[in-house]
């Protein structure tokens, strides 16, 4: 390949040596890391967003009261947290299967892989006199005289000849030979290091979207899907974060785990970079149930997808809107499930019937403890409780 690009007039291609990837902590390899990270992840956030929840430390941007929280949800926080962890335990053996058949993770390419997307960015510069030419204009005479003042644009502009750009092939020979350009490394890092990642990384979130959007709203409309496996999730009409997974295990697995594991292989993301995905769709998902619409949250404003987003879904009278999850609201917009119109007159009835209902219960229990004291079934205390005979 060094050989063949010398000859042809770009520059040569470096040698490499391939090795092992270090792991990326050094208490940790990266395989057990991948099996526990979106799990710590899971929990930290959840547990940040549980004691906002207990200490009631921001009323003012709560979607629910705790009124509501009591009063509507059909599971209790055990219930769901066992099941958050059964879903959690199905996630761990597809983080190890993904991992088990993923490529052995090796460095040492990198300079190489640079080099050919430079060399990639050199010959796209022998389009540009062709280009120039249409427009009318004169690549060469334009060259020439600009080579004294800006002899790199000059360079480009004769299609990509450098003839002043030169280095030593080797100390021993001297020979010289063509060199890249700075300003041609620097986009073929860029091209390397930050865009394909980044398509990629683009892709899998482009992919879990719609994977997730049609899944889910097919759970909707299917009354066996719904009665047998989604309806559990909705037993959470006041969602909270560390029931983000609160699933039954069938659906956890089909539109979490395997949705997940299938965006990381379709996109082709590394492991470190798979890594980052898994970890951050997992505390996206939290977020998007933490109850909580937090003006400083970055999580809820990545895009308009989030926490108050998701809620209007878990409301009987917005459960047919609203399916996209956990990044955009793309499929909604384009398919006409996105709730339209204020929410907040219905929010305001939600909020004023739990309260009316737990009034209403703590009323019934004080004027039962009252009718026992009265027939005698129950004495008082000194201390002003009750207790029963």
């Amino acid at each position: 390949m060094a050989n063949a690009t010398f000859a042809s007039g770009l520059p040569p291609l470096p040698a490499y040596e391939i090795r092992p990837q270090p792991d990326l902590l050094p208490f940790i390899s990266d395989f057990w890391l991948s099996l526990i990270a979106t799990h710590i992840a899971y929990w930290v956030v959840s547990l940040i967003f549980h004691i906002i929840d207990v200490y009631d430390l921001f009323p003012q941007y709560r979607l629910h009261t705790p009124e509501e929280i009591s009063q509507r949800n059909l599971a209790s926080r055990y219930e769901v947290a066992r099941d958050v962890v059964l879903q959690q335990i199905i996630q761990t053996g597809m983080s190890a299967f993904l991992s088990l058949t993923d490529p052995v993770a090796t460095i040492g390419q990198e300079d190489y892989d640079v080099a050919v997307w430079a060399t990639r960015v050199r010959l796209a510069q022998r389009a540009l006199p062709s280009v120039l030419g249409t427009l009318g204009l004169n690549a060469a005479a334009i060259s020439k005289n600009m080579a004294t003042s800006y002899p790199l644009l000059a360079g480009a502009l004769a299609g990509g000849h450098y003839p002043f750009l030169t280095t030593t092939l080797d100390d021993v020979t001297g020979a010289a030979v063509p060199a890249f350009a700075a300003w041609e490394l620097a986009v073929a890092k860029a091209i390397y290091w930050l865009i394909i990642p980044g398509i990629q990384f683009w892709l899998a979130t482009v992919f879990l979207d719609t994977w997730q959007y049609f899944w889910h709203r097919a759970m909707h409309i299917n009354k066996w899907m719904y009665t047998h496996w989604h309806s559990r999730h909705h037993r959470l009409y006041v969602p909270y974060a560390y029931g983000a997974l609160y699933n039954h295990p069938i659906e956890g697995f089909l539109l979490d785990t395997l949705g997940a594991g299938a965006a990381y292989k379709a996109s082709m993301l590394s492991p470190r970079l798979g890594l980052l995905f898994f970890v951050f769709s997992t505390v996206k998902t939290v977020d998007d149930h933490c109850g909580y619409a937090l003006p400083w949250d970055p999580m809820q404003h990545i895009t308009s997808n989030n926490a108050a987003y998701h809620d209007i879904h878990h409301q009987s009278w917005g459960i047919k809107t609203n399916f996209s999850q956990p990044f955009f609201t793309v499929w909604d917009r384009v398919l006409g499930t996105k709730w339209k119109g204020d929410t907040s007159l219905k929010y305001e009835r939600t909020r004023t019937a739990a309260t009316k209902k737990a009034e209403k219960k703590a009323v019934g229990e004080s004027s039962s403890i009252s009718s026992s004291v009265a027939n005698g079934s129950a004495v008082p205390r000194t201390n002003g409780t009750v207790k029963t005979k």
